[in-house]
């Protein structure tokens, strides 16, 4: 068994019966488990926005709430795609929440297509996130779709 199935099955393995606690629990598995994962959150989708509903870092971001359509983060819950960004001083879009970040990506998590919420992950080191960082998370991100439609 690889690293990254190994993740993917701790997550499968959780209840998400109490869905902050399953929430806090992803963020937790995921940020220990990459040395470049400085931060990690994930938001949900409310009316026009995203609200943070869990995180894993140093601190908790200014940036609880961001418009869809807005950031990285926005982008990412408006297009439904995975956007990888390697340098954050070189993206206009990037809506700073720590001094200490260098790159960002950011993963929707979909249920039938909807976008429902994201994953966010923030790293203080430069151009560090690769196609198995993507492929993990999007992976993740279908295991959260899953277990939060089930609530299993």
């Amino acid at each position: 068994m690889n690293p990254e199935s190994d993740i993917v099955n701790v997550i499968k393995r959780l209840s998400a019966a109490e869905t902050d606690s399953f929430m806090k629990q992803v963020t937790e598995i995921l940020r220990k488990s990459r040395n470049h994962y400085s931060w990690v959150g994930i938001y949900m989708v409310k009316d026009d926005s995203l609200v943070l509903r869990a995180f894993s870092g140093e601190q908790e971001t200014e940036h609880t709430r961001i418009k869809i359509g807005e950031g990285i983060c926005g982008l990412a819950a408006q297009t439904g795609n995975t956007i990888m960004v390697p340098d954050v001083s070189r993206d206009l879009r990037y809506i700073a929440c720590f001094p200490s970040t260098k790159s960002e990506i950011v993963v929707p998590i979909k249920i039938d297509r909807r976008i429902v919420g994201e994953i966010d992950i923030d790293s203080d080191s430069l151009n560090v996130f690769t196609a198995e960082d993507k492929a993990l998370l999007e992976e993740v991100a279908r295991v959260i779709a899953e277990k939060l439609e089930k609530k299993v």
